[in-house]
């Protein structure tokens, strides 16, 4: 079944199955209670980018405790955001969350701003993110595709096993098009297909026993045929200059101080990956080179 066939079906016969089985299986997550509020939304987004959920969980919880409004975080120094990151990894989140977190104090009286435009124009917020915030933390009819939902339409509507490398223009249109009319049923299916293919429509491991729209999924009744894209990208990290990057940060979040270049020295051997991997480091404004040969968390 192709994109341009699968608009032409009744999207209502994946809606109520898919929504149904939410309401009944989907996780207790702290962002999804009333009270996280839609900073409690956000801050899950940026989170959760490229990072599983067990992981998230104790950092979010904590996060949230310490800077339970955008304002608490923006008065604080970047550097501690991306202190209290730890391990999450790909720490320019916490300097991108910290931006939006003072453009929201700066801009809408620190509370976050509910339009999708306003949303779209905070620093480093994307398409998805807007969006995701804009549905999940206010009820309101996007399109929200992350990787799981890329995948269960894929299957689904379009019959392939994955769904290409960087979001297409054909995929936007056909979640569009899947998209239920009334903003709170939207919203519901967003969150819905999220989860399935978080928890049943996996990359790896599918379990159609389980799947509420098994009967209808394209893939499955085409005998689920082999991906024939292109490769798929798979995540490196030991030896890369982003386990590099994650070695000297650590040394700066625990550090309460300053610290010399020789304690950075001592966390990699190679020395000139050891420097590359310090001036990038330094060029995303990560690290704070100071005299002496110092360094430290930013400040400013």
């Amino acid at each position: 079944m192709t994109a341009t066939t699968a608009t032409q079906t009744t999207p209502t016969s994946l809606h109520t199955p898919v929504i149904g089985w939410f309401e009944q299986h989907a996780r207790d997550l702290p962002w999804r209670r009333p009270e996280a509020g839609a900073w409690g939304v956000m801050v899950s987004e940026f989170m959760l980018q490229q990072t599983p959920v067990n992981r998230v969980l104790p950092v979010y919880e904590q996060w949230m405790a310490r800077w339970p409004r955008p304002a608490d975080l923006a008065a604080d120094a970047p550097g501690e955001a991306v202190r209290a990151w730890g391990r999450l990894g790909y720490p320019r989140r916490a300097l991108r969350l910290h931006g939006a977190a003072q453009a929201i104090a700066e801009r809408h009286g620190g509370d976050v701003p509910s339009e999708h435009g306003q949303l779209l124009a905070l620093p480093g917020i994307g398409e998805y993110t807007a969006a995701a915030v804009a549905s999940f933390a206010y009820g309101q009819r996007h399109a929200v595709l992350d990787t799981n939902v890329r995948r269960v339409f894929a299957r689904a509507a379009t019959g392939i096993q994955y769904p290409p490398n960087a979001t297409t223009a054909a995929e936007r249109k056909l979640a569009r098009a899947l998209l239920p009319e009334e903003e709170g049923r939207a919203a519901s299916w967003a969150a819905a297909t999220m989860e399935l293919g978080a928890l049943v429509c996996t990359a790896k491991s599918e379990d159609c026993t389980r799947c509420p729209i098994a009967g209808q999924c394209a893939w499955r009744l085409a005998g689920k045929p082999a991906h024939q894209g292109p490769p798929r990208r798979g995540q490196t990290y030991a030896g890369t200059d982003r386990q590099v990057r994650g070695r000297l940060l650590a040394v700066l979040r625990d550090a309460v101080t300053p610290v010399p270049q020789s304690a950075l020295d001592s966390v990699w051997e190679e020395p000139v990956q050891r420097a590359r991997a310090l001036d990038g480091l330094v060029a995303d404004g990560l690290v704070e080179p100071l005299a002496n040969g110092r360094y430290r968390l930013p400040m400013t």
